[in-house]
């Protein structure tokens, strides 16, 4: 079979030929045919993130979507890729345990549900579980141009809130997250301080802040919360710290909650894919990404936006 193959780590991968793999006991073989290249991938492969220098050559992929072959029902997988030994999603064939296997409804997009996955949980689950959206209410999305901000204005809509507000770097990710149902947005400046940011975003008060970014966005944010609001942080996109002022905390009863998709149990993970499917399926959910042939792996490993690998 074709795979991608990371070789040696901080290097984009090597499309080449290995074996098809061989299920162990109770494992199950996919039949690829879709395989998202995330940020998460990119960084298990560097060497550089917690779960250290992964054991070489693997091929990369803690996510993907296929066949359970031969020719059994539709699914989308989990792996472990990178973060203990084994294979991943991106090949023809893969291998994965039962309780990482959700069987997919018949009729649902293999290449949007893989662009989606575990981006759209995170979002739904900072949404409805960590952030205890309320109807009614107005949600601040940062970092609104990925794939997790992306889905996260979206989902928001679909979870009750009022009004969305979506803030990103780039006019092209407003204009797209106004596009998908931000009813406002707000530009990030490489040169705003926390103060000057904050301003901006008070013109529209949250209860609800979706935060994959961190630093001074984060920051801005928390100052501009409404009384009792929360902020939900998934990642660091723009900096691993952010200033949380005991006054600011007190003054209003802020809250602050860390989110991963880690702390999901199968059973729940399994609940919150189902249900962004649902909403894709229904059309109240999808994503911008970049179809792209697995032979091409290695020059799409760093091409900005969502890649989705297909056969």
């Amino acid at each position: 079979m074709r795979a991608a193959e990371i070789r040696t780590a901080g290097r984009a991968p090597v499309v080449t030929e290995r074996p098809d793999p061989e299920p162990g006991p109770g494992a199950l073989a996919v039949r690829v045919t879709a395989a998202p290249i995330t940020p998460l991938d990119r960084l298990c492969a560097s060497g550089t993130s917690y779960f250290g220098v992964p054991e070489l050559p693997y091929v990369p992929g803690v996510q993907g979507v296929g066949v359970v072959a031969p020719a059994g029902p539709p699914v989308w997988f989990a792996t472990a890729a990178g973060m203990r030994p084994g294979d991943g999603s991106m090949a023809e064939y893969a291998v994965a345990a039962p309780e990482d296997v959700v069987e997919l409804p018949a009729g649902a997009d293999h290449a949007l549900v893989a662009a989606l996955g575990l981006s759209a949980v995170a979002a739904w689950m900072c949404l409805t579980g960590k952030g205890k959206l309320a109807a009614g209410e107005t949600v601040l999305v940062l970092g609104a141009g990925g794939v997790v901000g992306q889905s996260a204005v979206q989902l928001a809509r679909v979870a009750g809130a009022r009004h969305v507000v979506a803030c990103a770097r780039s006019a092209a990710a407003l204009e797209r997250a106004r596009e998908l149902g931000a009813d406002s947005t707000v530009r990030l400046d490489a040169a705003d301080d926390v103060e000057r940011l904050a301003a901006r975003l008070a013109q529209v008060p949250a209860d609800l802040v979706i935060d994959p970014v961190c630093g001074i966005p984060a920051a801005a944010a928390l100052r501009s919360l409404r009384p009792g609001g929360r902020l939900v942080n998934l990642g660091g996109a723009a900096g691993e710290e952010f200033a949380v002022p005991s006054a600011v905390l007190r003054s209003r009863s802020l809250h602050v909650h860390g989110y991963t998709n880690n702390e999901l149990t199968a059973g729940e993970r399994r609940e919150a894919l189902l249900t962004v499917v649902g909403h894709a399926m229904a059309g109240a959910l999808t994503a911008g990404y970049d179809r792209v042939p697995l032979a091409e792996a290695g020059r799409a490993w760093t091409r900005p936006g969502r890649v989705v690998l297909v056969p």
